[in-house]
């Protein structure tokens, strides 16, 4: 068993190499070309990472309050059992000290008939032996007792440097959102204007198409099948089931027209506040989780089969490379990074590269 956990090990490892070498061709190919709403991109990238950060110190935290109700849950009982092995053993010793329990010395010199004799003697040694029992079972407990007390202030400590943790984390979130502020006031009005032009648009759609071919080619060397292929329902299967990853509003629909020279949409755009749950359409595997220009903290879904899910414009990116996510798992918050001016989510469906309408395929309500 543990030769195909290490193989799964190592092609994980060689896709998220991969993955993070092609991240760095990408922005390595944009740094020939500056634009303004390239210095979002630090600061939206702290936020996220900060953010997802903060989920898991929160999600350890909910872990470790759990455990101690468990421990605390746990000494109550063994407490009450101490209780009562405490009064039996008081009991006993009471016994002893009124001569009720004779001890076998005495009984072995008394003279009296040896069958008698021998039944007392059988009778002491099932008393001792139980008078044993119970003070080793004491002994027992209060052992526990202090081993329980140990974990407890374990688990108190880290809580605290938990807690003290997400509290710097959410600090640090403040800053990043202050400076993300900044730059927007500074540069907002070209990043409003690049995004209005044809050539800019049309730049955006291809960065994400070559980016989606060049992880499709990533997939085929590390023949990596995601967790969703081994499912008795495969994603092909999925449509018309579907559930769109954010509650909100549907304000722009795949086809659409965008910009003021009007290139079609390849996704729809949902409306939503800022920082609401976005969650995995279906059972895959993350094979992208960074910031990219155009499309910010953009994540993609690897669903086998050759579909991808493609989540965009995220304030925080919560899952990486390499991660297995179940339909419905929140994956990243909503946001407007990238230089979007509407908070909310950019979502795509593509097969084989190619985008196709996601809401053929979700359940609408």
């Amino acid at each position: 068993m543990a030769a195909p956990a290490e193989a799964q090990d190592a092609k994980l490892q060689a896709l998220r190499s991969r993955i993070d070498q092609l991240s760095k061709d990408v922005q390595k190919s944009e740094a020939a070309r500056q634009e303004a709403r390239d210095g979002l991109r630090e600061s939206e990238r702290a936020i996220s990472e900060a953010n997802r950060t903060l989920a898991a110190l929160q999600a350890e935290g909910a872990q470790l309050r759990r455990e101690a109700a468990r421990i605390a849950e746990r000494r109550r009982a063994v407490e009450r059992s101490l209780a009562e092995r405490q009064a039996a053993v008081e009991q006993m010793l009471r016994a002893r000290q009124a001569g009720g329990v004779p001890d076998t010395l005495r009984v072995a010199l008394s003279g009296d008939d040896p069958g008698s004799l021998g039944r007392t003697l059988y009778y002491l040694e099932q008393v001792s032996r139980a008078a044993a029992a119970v003070l080793e079972a004491y002994r027992a407990g209060l052992n526990e007792l202090e081993g329980l007390a140990r974990e407890a202030r374990a688990k108190r400590e880290r809580l605290g440097s938990v807690e003290r943790a997400s509290r710097a984390d959410r600090d640090r979130i403040l800053k990043e959102r202050a400076e993300r502020r900044r730059v927007y006031e500074r540069l907002g009005g070209e990043i409003r204007k690049s995004r209005r032009e044809i050539n800019v648009l049309r730049a955006d759609e291809l960065r994400l198409g070559r980016l989606v071919e060049e992880i499709g080619k990533v997939l085929a060397r590390v023949e990596l099948v995601p967790e969703a292929d081994s499912g008795k329902d495969p994603f092909s299967r999925q449509r018309g089931k579907l559930r769109l990853p954010v509650r909100g509003e549907l304000s722009g629909r795949f086809g659409a027209p965008r910009g003021a020279a009007g290139t079609e949409a390849k996704g729809v755009f949902i409306r939503a506040p800022e920082g609401q749950p976005v969650r995995a359409v279906g059972r895959g595997q993350v094979v992208y989780s960074d910031w990219m220009r155009g499309f910010g903290n953009l994540m993609i879904v690897d669903h086998g089969e050759n579909y991808l899910s493609i989540y965009a414009n995220n304030e925080s990116l919560l899952k990486q490379v390499g991660e297995a996510v179940a339909a419905g798992d929140q994956v990243a918050t909503t946001g407007s990074s990238g230089g979007n001016e509407e908070t909310g989510l950019y979502f795509e469906l593509r097969h084989l590269g190619r985008a196709f309408d996601p809401l053929r395929w979700v359940r609408l309500r």
